[in-house]
């Protein structure tokens, strides 16, 4: 992730805030080179304009670049340097260095990195797989028995919290029967992936205690496992949602398909090497602080590029423990230490995220944000989650994660045919 190539689109925002967000300066837009050309080989008609942000430069190869991107037919200019905060550092990522804004046709950018010697060759890769990530098919994901997880539709991840605090439906599944049954109506009505958790993460949430999570999750995980077993083709995949390695190493012993960390492994160090030992899929998302304290006054300069950096940062450090790659799930973590307004930009382009080439999923079911300025109960955001979804469909996600799964089963289905049909966009 050294230069952190992001692939802004061909549609950008007027408003300073909006550009600001995705690492642009409120100033006018690069101008873009009429040079035409029929050499695209991106997907995209061949007179579609690209902004692309990369960052990580030194001045000099700053200056290299853009004199490479104009003599390519395009055009560059500086973007502001985003804040790395000592999240980033403590996971390795790099210093931000010096930033650009590429902008011109796909052929300009076909042209930009078939240019020998007059960029570095790690940029030139870079900058070819976060196109080809953007604008190709999302690789798939690989299960832990070396299956391929189901693709060309969404999957949706049915959400069973066995905690007595959880925002929306804290309470109702503690006990271990409730959860089981709970667990296969969710199967009945579609749900390819069951997130169970024994903690709670909403906002202003204390942390529990490993013991009192293990009492929690694995009485459901033991009676859950011989039922699934029973169910047509054996059932939706189990994902554990804990940021303690423990919990997910007794989780993956009794047969969880899937780790969902809120924390992207950064809570608990040994969660990695307990990933990589059991060859689980992990869900890295991103989070601002701690569930405690991350809504107390959420400070971004530049949105995408600061949750871009988190993402890939610990996606290196996992593949650096021994995880597949092809075992990996990125979250932006819509509600985890964000304001309104930062979830409503974050729905609005999820696209941009498709530059990080692994599986999306979306978060949005009853999020506070939906809700707008009524005070909403959770369970009166249904249309709302509804509507959240169609958009993070629309802009990429591949796993939805939903309380209501027949309502989020249908919404997916329809939004498929749309989206992923003969005539759709993805």
């Amino acid at each position: 992730m050294a230069h952190n190539v992001l692939v802004l689109g061909a549609a950008l925002p007027a408003a300073a805030g909006d550009r600001l967000d995705l690492g642009l300066a409120p100033a006018a837009r690069p101008r873009r080179s009429t040079r035409g050309d029929s050499a695209a080989d991106v997907g995209l008609p061949r007179d579609a304009s690209l902004w692309v942000r990369l960052e990580g430069l030194s001045r000099a190869a700053a200056v290299s670049l853009a004199t490479a991107m104009r003599r390519a037919g395009g055009s560059s200019a500086p973007s502001p340097q985003r804040r790395h905060e000592p999240a980033l550092a403590r996971l390795g990522a790099p210093a931000p260095g010096s930033a650009l804004v590429l902008a011109g046709t796909t052929a300009a950018f076909t042209r930009l990195v078939g240019i020998g010697g007059r960029m570095p060759d790690a940029v030139a890769a870079e900058v070819a797989a976060a196109i080809a990530a953007a604008f190709g098919p999302r690789p798939p994901l690989r299960l832990r028995d070396g299956r391929l997880a189901p693709s060309g539709r969404t999957l949706v991840m049915g959400i069973l919290n066995v905690t007595p605090d959880s925002f929306s439906d804290g309470g109702r599944h503690a006990a271990p029967r409730a959860a089981v049954r709970r667990a296969l109506r969710m199967a009945e009505e579609g749900a390819d992936l069951i997130d169970i958790g024994g903690e709670s993460t909403r906002p202003g949430a204390r942390p529990v205690g490993l013991a009192e999570e293990i009492d929690r999750v694995m009485p459901v995980l033991e009676a859950l496992a011989p039922a699934r077993r029973r169910l047509p083709g054996g059932g939706p995949l189990i994902s554990i949602d804990t940021t303690k390695a423990e919990v997910a190493r007794r989780a993956a012993a009794v047969g969880a398909d899937l780790i969902n960390d809120i924390s992207a492994m950064t809570f608990d160090p040994a969660m990695p090497a307990v990933a990589a030992e059991y060859r689980l899929p992990v869900v890295l998302q991103h989070l601002r602080g701690r569930p405690a304290t991350m809504q107390r006054a959420p400070l971004y300069r530049l949105l995408f590029p600061e949750v871009a950096a988190f993402l890939r940062a610990a996606a290196e450090r996992a593949v650096a423990a021994g995880v597949d790659p092809a075992r990996l799930v990125v979250d932006p973590g819509f509600g985890f230490g964000k304001k309104r307004r930062h979830n409503v930009a974050l729905l609005r382009r999820l696209a941009v995220f498709a530059s990080l080439g692994r599986p999306i999923l979306a978060g949005v079911w009853r999020k506070s944000f939906l809700g707008g300025a009524d005070a909403m109960a959770p369970a009166d955001r249904l249309e709302a989650s509804l509507a959240a979804e169609a958009l993070a469909l629309a802009g990429g996600a591949d796993i939805i994660r939903a309380h209501d799964v027949r309502a989020a089963v249908r919404a997916a289905r329809l939004c498929d045919a749309v989206l992923r049909g003969p005539f759709g966009t993805r």
